[in-house]
Formats: structure tokens, C-alpha cells, sequence
């Protein structure tokens, strides 16, 4: 075993990767969209809706729990946007971007979505996704 540790660690030398990177995948896809927040924010609202017109107890507790798990995931797909996508020139062409964001993620919440059936809260997520949206798409042309 011995005579076999030089030889082990010249093979982990070699496969050690030369250069180092990190992005909020595994590659640095560079693909950003605002619809991954939008897509799981309407699955929240219908899950609101389904909830207020279904007295089982059982279908209930999922639908909860699953609302939550979309209400994270709302989240996420903000967070990567917020952080990963829009870059300085962004937040000072469009000041209000911050707050924006600030908002659609506390929608999303345990505040908002993630802690209320109230699909006129998954409605105001909407609003502020519909609005960074818009402006990510401007961005996008420029």
C-alpha cells in the first residue's frame, strides 16, 4: 500500500481540474428567463384555486404542501435572476429593480404564497413578475 500512494496521488494530480468556475448550475449556461418564476407562480394560483374548491382533508394537506414547494421555487428562479443575470448597468438604468425583486421574492414567501391560500396573493407575484419581466426583456434588446 505504501508504494501505491505516489502513484494514487500523481493520478489525482492529473485529474484535478486546472481551472475552477461556479454559476447557478453545474455549467455556465448563461440562460436566464424570467418564465421559470412565472410558470411556478401560476401553479401556486391554481393550486390556491383547487385548494378553496376542495373540502378533503387529504387533497388539502398536499396541495399545500406542494404549493410551498412551487412558492421556493418561485423564489429561486428570482434569486437567480436577481443576482446572477442583472449586473450593475441594469440596476442603474432601471432603480426600481432591487425593490422589485425585493417584493417578488417576499410575495413568494412565507409572507406571501408559501403561507396564505389566497390566490389573490399568487395574483400580486404575478404583477411583480409580469414587471421584471418586462424589464429583463428590455435588457435583452439593448
Amino acid at each position: 500500500m505504501i508504494r501505491n500512494e505516489g502513484r494514487e496521488s500523481q493520478v489525482f494530480k492529473l485529474l484535478r481540474p486546472k481551472t475552477t468556475v461556479s454559476a447557478h448550475c453545474d455549467l455556465p449556461c448563461g440562460v436566464y428567463d424570467p418564465a421559470q418564476a412565472r410558470i411556478e407562480a401560476e401553479s401556486v394560483k391554481a393550486i390556491c384555486e383547487k385548494y378553496a374548491a376542495n373540502e378533503d382533508p387529504e387533497f388539502r394537506a398536499r396541495a399545500i404542501l406542494i404549493k410551498e414547494q412551487r412558492s421556493e421555487l418561485v423564489k429561486h428562479h428570482l434569486w437567480v435572476l436577481w443576482t446572477d443575470y442583472f449586473k450593475p448597468p441594469h440596476f442603474e438604468k432601471y432603480p426600481q429593480l432591487h425593490q422589485l425583486f425585493n417584493e417578488a421574492t417576499k410575495l413568494a414567501g412565507a409572507s406571501g404564497t408559501k403561507g396564505s391560500m389566497d390566490p389573490k396573493v399568487a395574483d400580486d407575484l404575478l404583477g411583480k413578475i409580469s414587471e421584471i419581466d418586462k424589464i429583463f426583456w428590455e435588457t435583452k434588446q439593448a
